[in-house]
Order: C-alpha cells, then sequence, then structure tokens
C-alpha cells in the first residue's frame, strides 16, 4: 500500500474517533456505575473532570516535549495508551476491592492518550497542502462526531440485546480501533512542523488579547459540547423518565449526529460562509437548546433540545482553532496545544460543575416550581445542574463580541 498525506489525513481522522470513544463510552454506564458501584453524582462527574484534567495536563506538558520526541512518536505512544486504558476500563472495576478505582486508573491513561491525539491532529492537518484551512479543520472533527455516533449507536443497541451485565465486554472491544490505526500512524508521511525559530513567541501569545480571548472561547467551547453530551444520558434515563436505550438514541446519538452533520456541512461549505457570524449563530442557537432541555416540560422537546445542541455546538471548537490559527499563523504544536488545554479544561470543569450543582440543589424544593416537570429532587437537581452550563455559551458570545470588537478597532 501506498501511504501518501491522503493516507496522513485518514489517520488523524480515524485518531479523531478514538478521541470519541474515549470521551463518550463512559457516560453510557454512568447509571450502571452509580446502582452497582453505589457511585454519587458528583463522583461521576469527577470522572469526567478526570478525564479532561488528565488531557489539559498532556495538553500543558506537550508544549515542550512533543516537539523533542517528534509526532510520529506522540502518535504511537497516544495510540498504545488509548488501547491499554481502554482494555483496563473493563477489567479493573470487577477485580478491584473499591471498583472506584478501577474506573479511575483506566480513565487516567486513555484519557493521556486522548490527549495527544488531540493536540497531534489538528496542526498535522493545518500543515497539510490546502487552501480551506477552516473547512478541513472543521471536517476533521466532524469525524469525532461520527465517532460519537457510532458509539453511542451500537453500544445501545447491543446493550439493549445483552443487558447492562456485559457492559464490560465493549471498552474491551472498542479497544480495537486504536490498535488498528497504532499501524497506520506509524508508516503515514507527516507534514514539516514549523521550524523553532520561525515560531511565535510563548510571550507574545500571552502578552495578546486576542490570543486570551481565544482561549476564553475555546474553554467555553469545550464544555459547552461536553456538560451537555457527558450528562444527556442520565439526563434523558433519571431526569425525564424515558427508557434507557431510547435515551441514548434520542440524547447522546442524536447529539453526535446533529454535531457531525454541522461540521462536515461547514467542511464542504465552509469557504462560502463567514466564519465569525457561524460561530455567532451557532451560540445563540446552543443557548436556546439548552433553555429547551431545561424548562420544556415535555420529555420529547426536551431530548430535542439535547439533540439540537450538537448541531449548535457543532463549529465552536473547530472554528474557535481556525480563528486562532489565523491569527497566529506561526503558532505551531504550541499553539494548537494551548488551545487545546484551554478546551479540555473547559471540558472538564463544565461537566463536573454540572454535577456539583446537581448534588447540591436535590434538597432545594423550590426549583420545583421553576423548573416545570421536574418531579423529584433527583429530576430538579439534574435540570438545574445543566442550567449551570448555559454560562459557558452565554461567555462564548461575550468573546466574540470582544473579537469583533477588537477587528473593528484595528481597521479605525
Amino acid at each position: 500500500m501506498r501511504y501518501t498525506y491522503k493516507t496522513t489525513k485518514t489517520a488523524c481522522y480515524w485518531g479523531y474517533i478514538v478521541q470519541a470513544i474515549i470521551v463518550n463510552l463512559a457516560p453510557l454506564f454512568f447509571v450502571v456505575f452509580q446502582e452497582d458501584f453505589g457511585i454519587s453524582f458528583e463522583k461521576i462527574g469527577r470522572l469526567v473532570l478526570l478525564t479532561f484534567g488528565v488531557q489539559l495536563t498532556v495538553d500543558a506538558l506537550s508544549v515542550k516535549f512533543v516537539d523533542r520526541i517528534g509526532h510520529r512518536a506522540s502518535l504511537v505512544l497516544a495510540h498504545s495508551l488509548a488501547f491499554t486504558g481502554l482494555v483496563l476500563l473493563g477489567i479493573l472495576p470487577l477485580v478491584l476491592p473499591d471498583p472506584y478505582w478501577g474506573l479511575v486508573i483506566p480513565v487516567v491513561i486513555y484519557s493521556a492518550g486522548a490527549g495527544l491525539i488531540e493536540v497531534l491532529s489538528s496542526p498535522i492537518v493545518d500543515a497539510l497542502p490546502s487552501e480551506a484551512k477552516a473547512s478541513s479543520m472543521s471536517l476533521l472533527h466532524s469525524f469525532y462526531s461520527w465517532g460519537q455516533v457510532g458509539v453511542v449507536l451500537v453500544t445501545a443497541m447491543l446493550v439493549q440485546i445483552t443487558g447492562t451485565g456485559l457492559w464490560w465486554v465493549y471498552p474491551i472491544a472498542w479497544a480495537l480501533v486504536p490498535l488498528i490505526n497504532l499501524f497506520r500512524v506509524i508508516r503515514v508521511p507527516l507534514p514539516p512542523v514549523v521550524p523553532e525559530e520561525e515560531k511565535t513567541p510563548l510571550k507574545f501569545l500571552f502578552s495578546s488579547r486576542l490570543f486570551l480571548v481565544a482561549l476564553l472561547m475555546m474553554a467555553c467551547s469545550g464544555a459547552s459540547e461536553l456538560v451537555m453530551s457527558q450528562w444527556s444520558s442520565l439526563f434523558a434515563e433519571k431526569g425525564l423518565g424515558v427508557p434507557k436505550v431510547i435515551g441514548d438514541l434520542l440524547g447522546p446519538c442524536l447529539f453526535g449526529v446533529f454535531m457531525g452533520v454541522g461540521r462536515t456541512a461547514y467542511g464542504m461549505l465552509g469557504q462560502r460562509l463567514p466564519l465569525k457570524k457561524a460561530l455567532l449563530a451557532s451560540t445563540i442557537l446552543c443557548l436556546c437548546c439548552y433553555g429547551v432541555t431545561v424548562f420544556v416540560p415535555v420529555p420529547v422537546l426536551a431530548l430535542l433540545g439535547c439533540a439540537l445542541c450538537g448541531l449548535s455546538v457543532s463549529l465552536m471548537w473547530p472554528g474557535t482553532i481556525s480563528l486562532s490559527s489565523g491569527y497566529f499563523p506561526k503558532g505551531g504544536t504550541t499553539l494548537f496545544a494551548l488551545l487545546a488545554l484551554a478546551g479540555d479544561m473547559g471540558g472538564a470543569l463544565g461537566p463536573w460543575l454540572a454535577g456539583l450543582v446537581s448534588d447540591g440543589t436535590e434538597n432545594a424544593s423550590w426549583l420545583s416550581h421553576v423548573l416545570v416537570g421536574a418531579q423529584s429532587p433527583e429530576q430538579w437537581g439534574l435540570r438545574a445542574g445543566l442550567l449551570a452550563g448555559m454560562a459557558f455559551p452565554l461567555l462564548l458570545l461575550l468573546g466574540l463580541v470582544c473579537l469583533r470588537g477588537s477587528a473593528q478597532r484595528g481597521k479605525e
């Protein structure tokens, strides 16, 4: 087989599918972890916090070590960690005395792999020959969305057939994906990186108001996406009272479908659409979707709000990366690592904050009068957690306004 830059791009696509497996598989079993292992909402939220906390730690460290050891060695390490962590997720909770540690250890391992994949894939695709960088970036990130759809759809349907008692089989089976892609990344050609002497210095980046706003936008993009995608399965089952398979299909699965459609559409048509205006429309739609999910008492409409939120967040992450890359074209791996760090920080803190608010408001009975349709402390607590998540698209909207104001001042 002849390996070309097209094969390189394919390997990056599959890398994002691996990341989708890592981020979205465990949340499908949050109810199992809660009921079988006695894990609280806050501890479940802590697993999400740990997932993205490890990723952001890797993002921060990769600023220095990725360029030293090389992109290929880093890609091989990333896929090896992803494979190992997924296999251990299916084994350790069943054999360790404390099942929670059996979840924590695999999460740490595979999240490190996901962090490296995220740091490496975007700059590699950005460095490949292309005239439509924003479209290419959106298309790359669409594979995360389609990976999410595949993980949720296949896993939910099989769990419906086999029952939740065999949940441990699925992480081991999904581990084959990073293993197969590992052999691909060993051989594909990689584009040249920005020479060290030409890179934009860190000092210059952090002294730029545009870069600081971009970091805020990345954090809010990660939080806006992950609060809804990570909690939608549990919210559907516990907060809306729908059966698990229906909740998974109409919640996180349809969320991923709409997110994939949005990213794929922009990947194909992005050259015709102004990126900033598209981001502004996405952010306003996101606020509306959160509002429908939280306040509308009809379960079908609340699930539709969950699903359409996928479309609203589809452009946030890749769009912010493309904007930042355009402002700082010589940022190199450092720029993408810092952006990923900010995005993962939002992805870590957002779902954890939602879990914290959910646990903290279960005794606030007055919420049942505000959040119409919530019939139990558990239900109004979950809605309150998602309500807290609305702060992130609102902050992202403010960031876009700041960018627009900076651009206008630059023209004057």
